[in-house]
């Protein structure tokens, strides 16, 4: 009878325990509020007489342990000053270890792997720090506030047993923990499948969380698994909702002459498009026109997206949740339905359409002379791809050479003064695949930005500028209006001094006493590196010095571009900033008043986060396209360069075909290897050998991993 009892007191606390978490969640969603315990219940959707006293019972536990108080009699609140506690996002390497970020700490918070409870990667956790030895802080997890996520993708394994239960191996490494499928939730799943899974609880005291499997993948290492395995990881979904595509199906594809009249009719005047040669979506067109006075009429024609998809409709809704498309190796992912992306917003060559433009009066010296803002109509007279309008500025002939040529002089001065005026060059090519009609790579080549390229980014970011300074800007002076900014921050100070330090061993020296000359160093730093041994390293290390561009309402300025006002407006059909850009602009040419500036930082804080997430699936498509191109390639030799350095091993990548792998330390079997951060080297112990960032060295491909998307390499002598 005692047992029992005792039993069912444990059981108690460990339903008093998960509803003191449900409560902790729920507060924690505004912790300077106070709450009830009613409305706490109702929160928690814990609403019955029972449930309620439940929930009293766990505020009692919460008020002894010091994590609420009650600030009114009756009324809770989160207590943000438990001594030595503080909340923050957890990240894991691979080891388990993790190291949690804390706002407004300069250093992050090293969390030793058997101290992370049960957090899993990118929760928002409350941990309890401590001095380690009396010297370095660390920290434990005592909560989980937040979920990242829930749902996970991984490979199932089978155990056999008369119960049938399995387990799902999670591909990325930084989860640190199996989950554990029980008979009633394996879904049809065999043995090796790769699957989505979805968490549902994590018991307290158990080493595992418990998880359904939601969708079955197929098989690990096909084509078709592993990039639909990159789409589910990251949560993108590939197909849209029926009713957002029975929405876009029902828009009303005619050019009207009632809606034409509302617009500035450009459809006589010259208008181009240059894209990429397999492009489907031409979200933007260049017009051309010489006026009586000598100057050049410019006009940077966007797809009218806005006019087309409204605030309140299901088609709103998903393009913002998507907030970018994402461009995986072997297919888009937009993020509006096709009939948009590719047929109506799209500027086709014969074909009258709507858009929102920036139309600029410049003289011969590049020179702004007039600006206009607003909705027009056009009429796109051909299209061209980059190859086609650079054979034209490199030979002068074909149709339209002269005005292509035109635009590209406009375009250089126009660069040239950015340059002056702080921009920054990296000019780095990207890696690109040749794919045969099963979408197997059978080649690999590097786009490269020429003339033609530096053309449209030119006139892009011309309008990008003026937009967002017409809007922001009274007589030279803020005006306080709400906008959305595409933002740069200028890097960081430490980094700057650690890569000034670093150049300086190689001969090269720079300036950093303050923005505009650390601006020009750096330009004159990327120039001198071409084509040394050193190439390569260098433009690493300065690329990694800068700050991650993102959007917000708060136009601090872009340091890349040397712009105070930059926002996104060229390209609505695959980023929802610009939609909104769009929106605000005709709001501000109607007359309209600043709108709720809080609102808008919300939408920016999401659309920055896709944006990311967007540009970690298009890294893991390229790597995974790597390996599956690199397996053909095992055995072999090739001379590579060191692109990064750790403490477990240094990466080497092969010049001709982007293909990056890992040399791992304890393979290097010569010597004993230190690895000194301050070098980005390795130094063995006893030969004094070293391996650098930016050395040459001869490797063979001794392992391709495809569904880790990771490639294996050995040194050769």
């Amino acid at each position: 009878m005692a047992k029992k009892k005792k039993y069912i007191s444990q059981k108690n606390d460990h339903k008093l325990m998960e509803i003191g978490r449900l409560i902790m969640r729920f507060m924690n969603q505004n912790q300077t509020r106070l709450y009830n315990y009613k409305q706490i219940s109702d929160g928690i959707d814990y609403k019955n007489p029972r449930q309620r006293e439940m929930v009293i019972q766990a505020l009692h536990k919460l008020l002894a342990n010091k994590r609420i108080k009650e600030t009114e009699k009756g009324k809770f609140s989160i207590n943000l000053n438990i001594e030595g506690t503080l909340t923050g996002t957890i990240d894991f390497n691979q080891s388990g270890n993790a190291y949690v970020t804390v706002e407004n700490l300069k250093d992050d918070i090293f969390i030793h792997s058997k101290n992370v409870k049960d957090a899993l990667q990118g929760d928002k956790v409350l941990i309890v720090t401590y001095n380690f030895k009396g010297k370095k802080l660390e920290g434990s997890v005592l909560e989980v506030l937040e979920r990242k996520r829930s749902e996970f993708v991984g490979t199932f394994q089978l155990v056999p047993h008369k119960e049938e239960f399995g387990f799902v191996v999670c591909d990325k490494k930084t989860i640190n923990t199996d989950i554990f499928i029980p008979k009633g939730k394996i879904n049809g799943a065999e043995n090796g499948n790769k699957v989505v899974v979805k968490m549902t609880e994590w018991k307290p005291g158990d080493k595992n969380p418990e998880g359904e499997i939601l969708q079955v993948l197929g098989n690990p290492g096909e084509h078709e698994t592993e990039i639909h395995s990159i789409l589910a990881e990251y949560g993108l979904p590939y197909e849209f909702p029926e009713e957002v595509e029975r929405e876009a199906d029902k828009i009303d594809r005619r050019i009207t002459d009632e809606e034409a009249k509302k617009r500035w009719d450009m459809r006589d005047v010259l208008t181009f498009t240059i894209d990429p040669k397999d492009a489907k979506d031409f979200d933007d067109a260049l017009s051309i026109r010489q006026l009586k006075n000598g100057n050049w009429e410019i006009g940077v024609h966007i797809a009218d997206v806005s006019h087309y998809v409204v605030p309140g409709t299901v088609l709103d809704d998903e393009a913002y949740e998507r907030a970018t498309s994402v461009y995986l190796v072997d297919r888009v992912v937009p993020m509006l339905p096709e009939v948009l992306s590719n047929d109506v917003c799209s500027l086709r060559p014969n074909e009258d359409k709507y858009t929102f433009s920036a139309v600029f009066e410049l003289n011969d010296k590049a020179e702004i002379q007039k600006q206009w803002f607003g909705r027009t109509v056009i009429h796109s007279d051909r299209r061209f791809t980059y190859e086609e309008a650079q054979e034209r500025i490199e030979t002068q002939e074909g149709d339209l050479q002269e005005e292509i040529n035109v635009l590209d002089r406009l375009a250089k001065i126009m660069r040239a003064e950015r340059i002056r005026n702080g921009a920054i060059t990296f000019d780095r090519s990207e890696v690109r695949f040749n794919l045969d009609e099963n979408n197997q790579p059978i080649g690999v080549y590097f786009k490269i930005s020429k003339d033609s390229n530096h053309l449209i980014e030119e006139f892009m970011l011309l309008a990008n500028k003026k937009v967002s300074e017409f809007v922001s800007l009274k007589k030279g002076s803020p005006n306080g209006n709400t906008f959305i900014y595409r933002v740069h921050d200028d890097p960081d100070p430490a980094k700057l001094e650690a890569l000034r330090d670093f150049v300086s061993t190689f001969g090269y020296k720079m300036d950093l006493a303050n923005t505009k000359k650390v601006a020009e160093s750096l330009n004159t730093l990327l120039k001198d590196v071409k084509g040394k041994g050193e190439e390569n390293m260098i433009e690493t290390l300065a690329m990694r010095s800068m700050s991650k561009a993102v959007y917000s309402t708060e136009p601090i300025g872009h340091y890349g571009l040397g712009f105070d006002y930059y926002s996104h407006f060229t390209s609505p059909i695959r980023r929802y900033p610009d939609l909104l850009a769009h929106r605000l602009l005709q709001h501000y040419l109607d007359g309209g008043k600043s709108p709720d500036r809080n609102e808008l930082e919300e939408k920016a804080k999401h659309c920055s986060a896709m944006e990311r997430l967007a540009a970690d699936a298009e890294r893991d498509s390229i790597k995974f396209m790597q390996v599956k191109f690199m397996e053909k390639h095992l055995g072999e030799t090739f001379t590579g360069v060191i692109s990064g350095v750790a403490e477990f091993g240094f990466w080497v990548e092969i010049p001709e075909n982007g293909a990056e792998g890992l040399i791992k330390l304890r393979d290097l079997m010569d010597d004993s290897y230190t690895y000194d951060k301050a070098t980005h080297a390795v130094y063995g112990s006893r030969t004094g050998n070293r391996y650098q960032l930016g050395d040459q060295v001869k490797i063979k491909v001794v392992k391709a991993n495809l569904i880790a998307k990771q490639l294996d390499f050995k040194i050769v002598d």
